[in-house]
């Protein structure tokens, strides 16, 4: 994504540079010093399990349509990650959900991207899903397509659910996606 060439304040210069006792380079306007922080994006969504089958959906839009994911998507202003957790699994599959615990967060330092993964129940199953979505189902391990899964960080928090609900014993995992820990609640 193209940065921006002009300020949002008066329409003057941005320029990279590192404002006095700031740590990193930031886009500062040439005439009003406006400073423009970029910030990460929070993607928030659920690992929804039923009867030992997980709840995915297929991309309809771009990037990578036809892949498959976990209901999740971008956090808007003035909302929770709980609040854009279920609103991403309702807006893409129609299932109203409640959340059980935290699962994941977790960096793609990269991109700029923070995934926050809750585990959560279905309560309610519309069968109607959204414009983004192509179809949703729920999988059971084993018919899950794997080489077809968006993005190598969801794939990695979906792998390490199933092993962990086989074992019997959920950890929070905190990291990112070359290294990380999970820290397991007794």
């Amino acid at each position: 994504m193209p940065r921006p060439r002009f300020c949002c304040q008066c329409a003057g210069t941005l320029s990279l540079q590192r404002p006095p006792g700031d740590t990193h380079e930031r886009l500062v306007c040439q005439s009003c010093g406006y400073i423009r922080y970029e910030n990460p994006k929070i993607i928030s969504g659920c690992i929804i399990e039923r009867d030992g089958r997980y709840l995915l959906c297929q991309r309809g839009i771009a990037p990578r349509i036809g892949t498959w994911t976990l209901p999740a998507g971008f956090m808007e202003n003035g909302e929770t990650t709980e609040q854009a957790a279920l609103r991403e699994v309702w807006e893409e599959t129609g299932v109203r959900a409640e959340i059980v615990s935290p699962y994941s967060i977790f960096s793609v330092p990269a991109i700029s991207e923070v995934y926050i993964v809750f585990r959560a129940i279905a309560l309610e199953d519309t069968g109607r899903y959204g414009p983004e979505t192509m179809d949703c189902r729920f999988f059971a391990p084993e018919e899950i397509p794997w080489e077809q899964i968006y993005y190598p960080a969801i794939r990695q928090i979906l792998e390490r659910y199933i092993a962990e609900r086989r074992a019997g014993s959920y950890g929070i995992y905190i990291g990112s996606d070359d290294s990380g820990t999970i820290h397991f609640i007794r």
